[in-house]
């Protein structure tokens, strides 16, 4: 009996051992799955984030963002250490980020004949703008940072990082930026007719000069300015308030059409309805919205106040504030808001350069959409979405009056 109990004891001691054994191995073999499982999911996601692009405007754009990547001050990019170097690589372009490119100081030195006063083309509050040249025939706008400190290093930042993300034809384009030692550039697509501001005031703008920009296309500059401004408020989570928005922000390409630009400025708004951030106040004398002015809390309706601002220049042809002018002219707004609700008085505040160039019923109507902008509260000024759809209706029935007479006035196309 002993000994068939011994064996009995044996068998389940094998067997035992046999199911420690596989348990073993079975809890090896997941292990190593799960391991492979992991290099594999890393691996995967690695290269998807190599190789993924900006969004497109169909979709808000991913903000709050993170701090771009510029490369380390003092150190130069390996593929711009010599000129032999660029013009072997038959490019300017040292590198790309977040779909912008990277370029070199001495490459933007180049193409902007040394940055000299003859490729000079404007003066921003980033600072100078010089026209230049790519190496493949492209003509680009290179802007010259010359405000040092923390506040001209966080415009620098904010405008690459808003430009890389924000995808809009109605913004102006980055195409790249340059960031080497003490040298910051931001390089942008060429618009050849330059800022509205020049146009709107040919000899400086203090009561004298003729505007040459026609009622249809005022009309237009206007539609596709605001289309800018709601792209940022609406399109975008939480909304991108500009803060700094005015006509010499407003940019023209060869036909005139416009673009939103200079975003240095620029802050994120608050996502809570009716909500604002506190911030100090920026911006330029005449545009800055009275509540922002008094209390430093920013809104998107901020913007929406300069953008009246600007529609007021349009209409009458005056700057924001020019105490040149008799008493009580001197401020635009001040001027005008008494009067645009008034069929009869709106005529006596409009451009004289365009004089036969529109209906009244037109000039009335952007004088309304105008004197809400520009209301004192900001809760009773509109949407720039609403702003748009009152637009769109008068550049639309312009156009067609303009193809369907073809003895009116010559214009530049509005579409």
């Amino acid at each position: 009996m002993s000994g068939g109990g011994d064996d009995y004891k044996r068998e389940e001691s094998v067997v035992l051992i046999v199911i420690v054994s596989l348990a073993a191995l079975s809890l090896l073999s997941l292990i190593a799955a799960f391991a492979y499982y992991c290099y594999i999911t890393r691996k995967v996601s690695r290269r998807l984030n190599s190789h993924q692009l900006p969004k497109r405007s169909s979709s808000p754009a991913p903000l709050p963002l993170p701090p771009p990547v510029i490369p380390p001050q003092g150190k130069e990019s390996p593929s711009s250490n010599s000129a032999s170097d660029g013009a072997a690589a038959g490019a300017l372009v040292v590198g790309a980020e977040r779909g912008v490119q990277l370029f070199g100081y001495r490459q933007l030195h180049a193409a902007t004949g040394g940055f000299g006063r003859a490729h000079m083309v404007g003066q921003g509050s980033f600072g100078a703008v010089y026209r230049g040249v790519l190496p493949d025939g492209r003509k680009v706008a290179v802007k010259l940072m010359d405000r040092p400190g923390k506040q001209g290093e966080e415009e620098f930042e904010m405008e690459v990082e808003l430009l890389s993300r924000l995808r809009s034809s109605h913004l102006l384009g980055l195409i790249g930026h340059c960031s080497e030692g003490g040298h910051r550039l931001l390089v942008y697509e060429f618009m050849a007719n330059g800022c509205l501001q020049e146009h709107l005031y040919p000899n400086g703008g203090s009561c004298g000069g003729i505007s040459k920009l026609d009622w249809p296309t005022r009309l237009r500059i206007a539609l596709e300015a605001a289309k800018g401004l709601e792209y940022l408020h609406e399109r975008v989570t939480p909304p991108v308030i500009h803060r700094d928005f005015k006509s010499s922000n407003i940019l023209l390409d060869k036909d005139y059409h416009a673009r939103v630009s200079d975003f240095g400025l620029a802050k994120l708004g608050s996502d809570k309805a009716g909500g604002h951030v506190s911030t100090r106040v920026l911006g330029t004398q005449g545009y800055v919205a009275p509540e922002y002015a008094l209390t430093g809390h920013l809104t998107t309706k901020s913007d929406v106040y300069s953008y009246g601002v600007v529609l007021l220049e349009l209409l009458t042809g005056r700057v924001p504030v020019d105490m040149k002018r008799p008493p009580g002219e001197g401020v635009l707004v001040n001027w005008a808001l008494p009067m645009l609700t008034d069929r009869e008085k709106v005529v006596q505040i409009l451009d004289p350069s365009l004089e036969g160039q529109y209906s009244l019923k037109d000039a009335v109507q952007v004088a309304a959409i105008a004197a809400m902008c520009v209301q004192p509260e900001a809760d009773y000024r509109p949407l720039m979405a609403d702003v748009v759809q009152s637009l769109v209706p008068l550049v639309k029935n312009r156009s067609a009056s303009k193809s369907c007479n073809p003895n009116a006035q010559a214009s530049r196309p509005l579409d």
